[in-house]
């Protein structure tokens, strides 16, 4: 009679034996910034996160790297006075993206730095790229988004990370950025990222939902397994360094499959929806917070995930450390 259970006997039997080790060194920490000093802002759907001014994200950067936190992810909350339908703040040398990087890398030198690229942050219209007619342009918009590579990259970020979803926009990006000699400046695309519901808290924390119809002429139906893997493949061929599945917890089998397909590193994006989700159970007592996150991201890493973006992600490098 075969006893699998002889390997779960004792907890160090199970640790011994464990196929999946979530570490500190897998997370990645998004963060809200806002222009101010000395403000800090809770996000209504997401308790325990916020959005910081710049003195104050230093100090959250600084927190985090001093728990072992590789890498921060940067998400700006723009005023509505500096939005316009062409994104044009997104690629303001002296923004509020650009003075973050500086700020952390001088401050943190050896914190990875990733900067969002899109322009549903910039834009009047709440969506990833230019409206015209109730249309999302796809060209003029990889136009814009390469001017804002361009200056990200320029204020220091180590990763740019398009999220717009545009066809071409990785290719154009690898190419102005060589051009321009940042060489060294690598690219985290967003490339089987889905028109999902699981992103409200978000677009809650950046004031950034669209401003008429939804975003799925650009984003992916969430029944499409075969087109998150040409995504992919086009990302890879156009030279991004990192691919990213957005979201995780339902797409579990997408990043399986891409992680049978690809050499790179891939990162899996734990969302605004699955954080919130977690953090209502608990707030009610219906389940256990510490288990249930470190059950989830485990579960993301299991699929195949290199690199996990999460809020939880001081919280969960605080259990790690024991």
């Amino acid at each position: 009679m075969s006893r699998p259970r002889r390997l779960r006997k004792t907890a160090n039997v199970r640790r011994m034996v464990q196929e999946t080790i979530l570490r500190i060194e897998d997370l990645i920490y998004p963060l809200f910034l806002m222009d101010g000093q000395g403000q800090k802002e809770e996000v209504p759907s997401m308790p325990g996160c916020f959005r910081y001014s710049l003195d104050l994200l230093i100090s959250e950067v600084k927190q985090a790297g001093e728990l072992g936190i590789p890498a921060v992810a940067l998400f700006p909350v723009i005023p509505e006075s500096q939005k316009d339908n062409f994104g044009t703040e997104s690629y303001n040398p002296d923004g509020l993206v650009p003075r973050a990087v500086r700020a952390i890398k001088q401050a943190i030198p050896e914190m990875v730095v990733i900067t969002d690229v899109a322009l549903d942050p910039y834009s009047s219209e709440g969506h990833d790229g230019i409206v015209q007619n109730h249309k999302i342009l796809n060209d003029e918009t990889v136009a814009v988004l390469v001017k804002q590579a361009l200056v990200q990259a320029e204020a220091g970020a180590d990763f740019v990370a398009p999220s717009d979803m545009m066809d071409g926009r990785v290719a154009a990006i690898r190419q102005a950025l060589d051009s321009a000699g940042w060489i060294h400046v690598g690219i985290l695309a967003y490339s089987a990222k889905y028109a999902s519901a699981y992103y409200g808290p978000f677009r809650d924390a950046l004031d950034s939902a669209p401003k008429f119809g939804d975003k799925k002429t650009y984003q992916m139906d969430a029944a499409n397994a075969r087109e998150a893997m040409k995504e992919v493949e086009l990302d890879v061929l156009e030279g991004a360094d990192i691919v990213m599945v957005k979201p995780a917890l339902s797409y579990l089998d997408i990043i399986h499959q891409i992680k049978q397909a690809t050499n790179l590193p891939i990162a899996a994006y734990n969302v605004s929806g699955e954080y919130a989700m977690i953090k209502a159970a608990a707030q009610q007592g219906w389940i256990n917070e510490k288990t249930v996150v470190l059950e989830t991201l485990t579960s993301m890493k299991r699929a195949g995930a290199d690199l996990i973006l999460t809020y939880f992600a001081k919280d969960v490098a605080l259990m790690l450390r024991g």
